[in-house]
């Protein structure tokens, strides 16, 4: 972990930073007010960045890969709620207001690197700048919209249009993500969705 002025790729990372969705737009002196609150980490594929459960919560800005939000039941039974990659965000903002535990974790799917702080300070950096408050909290629900449609898809749509609404959706991300995550998040087997495309249905 390394704090931007530290690390070799700074002058990158800052530019990363300004394309973030949420971030465009960010005026020097508040990009100068929010860097010292800010860890830079690599992570490896498969590495949980935030877990299901906890109390304690960071917000994360994509600068590199993939990351899914996925919730896991008693038995162990996972469910990808969505994926999100470089200029997007993750976040446990809404659990964190309501002083309610994380209710999914944030995982790696492919090596990535974040952009973290902890809640607390994001939230208090947020009440300094309102106009990237309120971009910021309409994201995030744009977030809970896209993932409620998304799992009604699963109960509406059957495995052909689940798929294409998919590629709709997120065409630029296929060639990326590995096809037994794709499965996941389409409810799915591998087999399943293998299957399907030999056949010519995807």
């Amino acid at each position: 972990m390394s704090s931007i002025d530290h690390h070799p790729e700074k002058s990158v990372i800052r530019v990363q930073l300004a394309q973030n969705v949420v971030l465009k737009g960010i005026r020097a002196e508040q990009a100068a007010e929010l860097e010292p609150h800010l860890e830079i980490v690599d992570c490896q594929k498969g590495e949980s960045l935030l877990l299901q459960g906890v109390h304690e919560m960071e917000h994360y800005f994509i600068l590199d890969g993939i990351l899914k939000r996925v919730v896991t039941n008693q038995e162990g039974k996972e469910m990808i709620l969505r994926f999100a990659a470089e200029r997007e965000n993750e976040t446990s903002y809404a659990a964190w207001r309501l002083g309610t535990p994380t209710p999914y974790s944030i995982v790696s799917v492919t090596k990535a690197r974040v952009a973290k702080l902890p809640m607390p300070e994001w939230a208090d950096f947020l009440e300094r700048h309102r106009e990237i408050k309120v971009s910021f909290e309409h994201y995030v629900m744009g977030l809970m919209s896209e993932i409620m449609a998304h799992t009604i898809t699963l109960h509406l749509l059957d495995a052909p249009g689940r798929f294409k609404r998919f590629m709709r959706k997120h065409p630029e991300l296929f060639d990326r993500i590995p096809k037994k995550e794709l499965a996941s998040y389409l409810n799915l087997s591998a087999e399943t969705l293998s299957r399907m495309k030999q056949r010519g249905k995807i």
